[in-house]
């Protein structure tokens, strides 16, 4: 482990969650790909114990290049799993029958199975030993369906309500975490006006630019979100007509910083802000900095549904060490290098609870556990985190 600040013990630590972590990807490995969660009663029942688009691409990202041949072939499973259930006009699945026999798209759509995919198959085929022609055909009509729902100015991705990772979330219209990934695809894939979704995505997330664009609905848009903003060094986490996000989505502007979007010295504000919140103590991360209340006008019914997105907790504001790994993730990208292996050593702490419970989130004040056990991404990220800040180009 070179160039490093930790102690012996934090040393061990660290060594330990690498192996629990290569551990349950394993025990959740199946024949046709990996499962989001370790199969207990309550993942059974919620249909955990199935291949997600959006959770499989982010361990095949992690699998890929483990150097255990189990899950280098896992990787390539998961993929081929979700790519057979594809729809005709070309969404992947939520998720997906480990045995096949059935495919979910949930109620709105789910947009970022599609993205996630794409970044994973780029991945693997860059990092694995697949051949150049594998899924291409899945991966036009991917891309096909995607271009579909892009604003044709913009450059944008358009979207319904809670149809991300955050899916009973009110986020829509153009979502920051969605267009952060679909530029991701866009370089990946040297799709065309890729520099145009940068841009506009810089100009409508973050509207305090001193130059505003010609075009007349974008300055409307940029008008309206800067009505009472707060937190001025976080992109909003959505943008449509008359209505922003400014709850302080951590996911998305982690990935902006990943994707390349943020410059650096808005990285660093967008890390400093994070770090100002708390956000990361005394676990990474809190997805939300300032969790919607009932009271709130974005409020929604279904954000009570199982009285799980209540605040300070799940998509509300709950702490998900998955996350956590792409906050680490920040950090080393913007050579944070002794913060970020002390946040990973605080990953690998949190992982470890209940004898390395692997717990899917935690309440964002009690801090007590919630959701489901052995969350295979709660493994992906701490594996891709260690990787990127031991420089190794195969972490995303």
């Amino acid at each position: 482990m070179p160039e490093h600040p930790l102690d012996n013990s934090s040393i061990a630590l660290v060594d330990a969650c690498t192996q629990a972590s290569l551990a349950l990807l394993e025990n959740n490995l199946t024949p046709h790909g990996i499962l989001a969660a370790k199969p207990t009663k309550a993942a059974i029942a919620r249909r955990y114990t199935r291949i997600f688009g959006r959770d499989a691409a982010i361990c095949v990202m992690a699998m890929c290049g483990s150097g255990v041949r189990s899950l280098e072939e896992g990787a390539v499973a998961s993929l081929d799993a979700l790519a057979a259930q594809q729809a005709a006009n070309g969404q992947i699945p939520k998720y997906v029958d480990p045995e096949g026999q059935d495919a979910d798209f949930w109620y709105l759509g789910c947009i970022d199975a599609t993205l996630w995919w794409l970044i994973a198959v780029d991945h693997v085929r860059r990092h694995g030993t697949v051949a150049p022609e594998h899924w291409a055909d899945s991966i036009a009509r991917a891309i096909h369906w995607l271009l579909a729902q892009e604003h044709q100015h913009f450059r944008l991705l358009q979207q319904n309500e809670a149809s991300d990772w955050a899916d009973i979330m009110p986020r829509s219209g153009y979502v920051l975490y969605t267009n952060a990934l679909w530029f991701e695809v866009k370089r990946r894939f040297a799709l065309p006006q890729a520099e145009d979704t940068c841009n506009h995505f810089n100009h409508l997330f973050n509207p305090f630019q001193r130059d505003l664009h010609e075009y007349h609905r974008a300055r409307l848009l940029q008008h309206y979100a800067r009505r009472g903003r707060r937190d001025l060094d976080l992109y909003l986490s959505f943008v449509n007509l008359a209505v922003v996000g400014d709850e302080g989505d951590v996911f998305g502007n982690l990935l902006a910083i990943q994707c390349g979007l943020a410059d650096r010295p808005l990285a660093h504000r967008i890390v400093k802000a994070i770090g100002a919140a708390h956000a990361h103590d005394p676990y990474p991360v809190r997805v939300v900095l300032h969790p919607l209340s009932e009271a709130h006008g974005l409020w929604r019914a279904y954000m009570g549904r199982h009285r799980q997105n209540l605040v300070h907790q799940y998509h509300n504001g709950g702490i998900w060490p998955f996350v956590g790994g792409f906050w680490v993730m920040a950090l080393a990208k913007l050579g944070l290098r002794t913060v970020a292996w002390s946040e990973l050593v605080k990953l690998a702490q949190v992982n470890a609870l209940d004898e390395w419970r692997f717990t899917e989130w935690f309440h964002g004040r009690n801090l007590a556990p919630m959701g489901m056990a052995g969350q295979s991404w709660n493994a992906a990220t701490f594996l891709l985190a260690r990787r990127a800040l031991q420089g190794d180009k195969a972490a995303w």
